[in-house]
């Protein structure tokens, strides 16, 4: 609708267009008002299992995880009783007839590595992975030879003993950490499925709240304009101001409240620039 249609438009038209809508939407708001109402009571079991899904799957997370770094931990602490044990039986001679392979594959500074990678690093999951497979292969090569040494001499029982558990608590350590990976891995399209049935309820009630309210103003807002299109737009009183004031004003020479913004916008700017 233009500029000039609208100035045409008299009040008794514009307060009577706006008692039908007031009306109309008495009639429909009940209707509406149901239906929104239907949508929550079908979205809220919805939000509960998607919420309670997500839970579930953070518990599972959590507890790997704690499964995980406690393995590591007791790893990490064989580690070091072995790295201590290495460096004793070699001092002693216990270790002279290292295999070719142990020297060349130096398993205990690689796991040290790959340790010091998993705690300090902020790796990706595929990263993660990797780090997981390398210590895998690393522990299977130096297996074979963890038994024969055991076989072939009795002293260094204790650090073939210690080295067993070591790499036991490591296996431990990544089974869990594959699993966490894959929890995480399924848990985020239910954090996201959560999220946004979440957003959907609440956008629901949030309509359920304006329709409830505009109900509960229709009785009021009908009286109001009943009343104006029978009495006129002056003022009547308490809760009837006069709406004619601004038209008045104008039509007496005034400004409009638009003209005077417009001015006090000019002036503010005419000020900012000579202030520069």
């Amino acid at each position: 609708m233009e500029v000039d249609e609208l100035l045409a438009i008299s009040p008794e038209q514009l307060a009577q267009a706006l008692l039908v809508r007031r009306q109309v939407l008495k009639q429909e708001l009940p209707g509406v008002i149901r239906n929104l109402e239907a949508e929550e009571d079908s979205l809220e079991p919805r939000v509960k299992r998607a919420d309670e899904s997500h839970r579930k799957a953070n518990e599972k997370v959590a507890l790997l995880k704690e499964e995980r770094n406690q393995s590591q931990k007791a790893a990490s602490k064989l580690l070091v009783e072995v790295k201590d044990s290495k460096e004793k039986l070699v001092d002693s001679g216990g270790m002279v007839n290292l295999d070719p392979n142990w020297k060349k594959e130096k398993l205990i500074e690689q796991l040290e590595e790959i340790e010091n990678s998993i705690q300090t690093s902020a790796l990706d999951h595929r990263s993660e992975r990797k780090l997981l497979d390398r210590r895998k292969k690393l522990l299977e090569e130096n297996e074979k030879w963890l038994k024969s040494r055991k076989k072939s001499n009795p002293e260094m029982s204790r650090f073939v003993d210690s080295r067993g558990e070591m790499i036991s608590s490591y296996r431990k350590a990544d089974s869990a950490h594959r699993k966490m990976l894959e929890a995480v891995s399924k848990a985020q399209p239910l954090h996201e499925k959560k999220v946004l049935l979440t957003a959907e309820l609440r956008d629901i009630r949030r309509q359920m709240d304006r329709a409830r309210e505009l109900l509960d103003q229709s009785d009021i807002a009908i009286e109001h304009w009943q009343r104006r299109l029978k009495e006129g737009f002056g003022e009547l009183g308490a809760g009837y101001r006069d709406l004619m004031a601004a038209s008045n004003k104008v039509s007496s020479g005034g400004r409009s409240s638009f003209a005077r913004a417009q001015r006090s916008a000019s002036k503010s700017k005419k000020a900012r620039g000579e202030e520069e």
